[in-house]
């Protein structure tokens, strides 16, 4: 009998570190909101972790229609701050574009421009952009708080462009990456 609840308290002690490492990600108690520049899109807001942050079409200023839908909420999980927590800008960022809007539990999500942000499930470290142009409802941010729908022009930058799978220059338009 001890022989199989050890692997079974072993399975249960992984699966809550891992639940727990993916909260932490997404309920930050002091998130930082960064900027990254990018040779595909210019400078792009990020996390404190660097991963990317995504706007949604569909929302309006200071209106989350994402989290209403499960699908929706499950691969674009807000970036929450504990209620009363006021998120900071980091370096090239107006902190008065920062803002919050009340989310589940107490929580709250951080806006930027007044709009709500969101990370992408799909984008699995840092300099991701795997939600780029998703089903043409998601878009990264730039530092006034607009999408960028599309890659800036490259000048004279003497830093290569990023291949596929390495960061900024991976895009996921299509459906099947749902899931």
């Amino acid at each position: 009998m001890i022989r199989w609840l050890l692997p079974v308290a072993m399975i249960a002690a992984i699966g809550t570190g891992a639940a727990m490492a993916a909260t932490s990600a997404t309920h930050s108690t002091a998130p930082v909101v960064k900027t990254v520049a990018s040779a595909k899109f210019g400078t792009v807001l990020v996390n404190a972790h660097g991963r990317t942050l995504y706007r949604y079409t569909l929302d309006s200023k200071r209106v989350n229609r994402c989290t209403s839908n499960a699908t929706c909420a499950k691969y674009w999980p807000q970036l929450l701050v504990k209620a009363g927590v006021k998120p900071t800008a980091g370096a090239g960022l107006k902190a008065s574009l920062l803002g919050t809007i009340n989310a589940k539990n107490g929580m709250q999500q951080v806006t930027y421009a007044g709009f709500p942000l969101y990370m992408f499930a799909g984008d699995t470290k840092a300099g991701q952009v795997n939600g780029q142009g998703f089903e043409k409802e998601w878009y990264v941010v730039n530092t006034k708080g607009a999408f960028v729908k599309h890659a800036v022009a490259s000048g004279t930058s003497s830093s290569p462009s990023p291949s596929p799978g390495a960061g900024y220059g991976t895009t996921t338009t299509s459906a099947d990456a749902w899931g």
